[in-house]
């Protein structure tokens, strides 16, 4: 039977994402020889050519992105291990990979960071961005360990804990004829130019389903791609957009051009929760952490 080590899947999958033997082998910290020798000692092992050799040009064959796709679920495996191991030994310590909404995490970390620092120490949070339907496939290939979004979504293979819910505000031009007033009904901004984050950001349906009873006009011809872009559009008076309230307090709610209102009560809200998966090793540890989040997020 082969015998084949992970530091060889490891050069393998280098080389498939790199296409490039130089820049693998610097991304393993080895040298490129020792790289390509242990890369055909993998081939002779299995018995099959992996990698196409030319001059300037580096592809796999068909055996070879084969194997890479398994290899790449082997390593996550052994990864999963060496986590449970951690974990059995001391739940609350070691890396945690952390992914947040690009529309939630600059306004929630600030909040929850400290916190989380003081109460969780002996763990090593990794931070990531994602939109949602890229961190549900991280989060099922095991890419990260927890992710914290807006509820509800497919919860196939995972779980899922409410974390808080975050009402919505007006966003609007600091002249704007609504800006007199404490606070705002949804049916006022009938017949308003609503701008939105552009597709694939799940803000961007919230806010549609919000304003879904009455007329608005979306701006066509524009999409945001962040919070912070449809904050300064409304400031040169191209519409209004509707933001989530940790968007708008502090700094963010004093904005040069731009008046906040909440919505009168009850006010429109999204739900923000985390999501793991089942099987997750850390589950004590995200527990933990999505305590720390819940009670410092309101």
């Amino acid at each position: 039977m082969p015998d084949i080590k992970l530091k060889d899947l490891r050069y393998l999958i280098a080389v498939a994402d790199s296409r490039h033997f130089g820049r693998a082998a610097q991304s393993c910290f080895v040298s490129q020889p020792t790289l390509s020798a242990q890369l055909k000692k993998l081939e002779d092992s299995l018995g099959v050519q992996l990698i196409e050799r030319q001059p300037g040009n580096v592809t796999l064959t068909d055996a070879g992105e084969q194997v890479v796709a398994r290899a790449r679920r082997i390593l996550e495996a052994s990864e999963e291990l060496v986590t449970l191991a951690r974990a059995l030994r001391d739940p609350l310590a070691g890396r945690l990979r952390l992914a947040l909404l690009p529309t939630i995490g600059p306004y929630l970390l600030p909040r929850v960071s400290q916190p989380i620092r003081k109460a969780l120490s002996r763990i090593e949070l990794r931070l990531y961005e994602f939109q949602t339907a890229q961190m549900l496939e991280k989060l099922t290939a095991g890419d990260i360990d927890v992710g914290i979004l807006a509820l509800p979504v497919e919860l196939e293979g995972l779980e899922s804990r409410e974390l808080y819910a975050e009402p919505f505000t007006v966003a609007l031009p600091e002249q704007h004829r609504l800006a007199k007033r404490s606070s705002i009904r949804v049916e006022d901004l009938e017949g308003e130019t609503l701008l939105l984050l552009e597709d694939g950001h799940c803000l961007r349906d919230q806010a549609l389903e919000v304003c879904s009873r009455i007329g608005l006009n979306e701006k066509q011809d524009f999409r945001a791609t962040s919070l912070e872009t449809l904050r300064q559009m409304v400031a040169t008076g191209a519409g209004i957009t509707l933001l989530p309230e940790l968007a708008a307090r502090g700094a963010y709610g004093n904005a040069r051009g731009v008046s906040i209102r909440p919505f009168t009560r009850p006010p429109p809200v999204r739900h923000v929760g985390a999501v793991w998966r089942k099987s997750s090793a850390r589950r004590i540890a995200i527990d933990a952490l999505c305590d720390v989040v819940a009670e410092h997020a309101k």
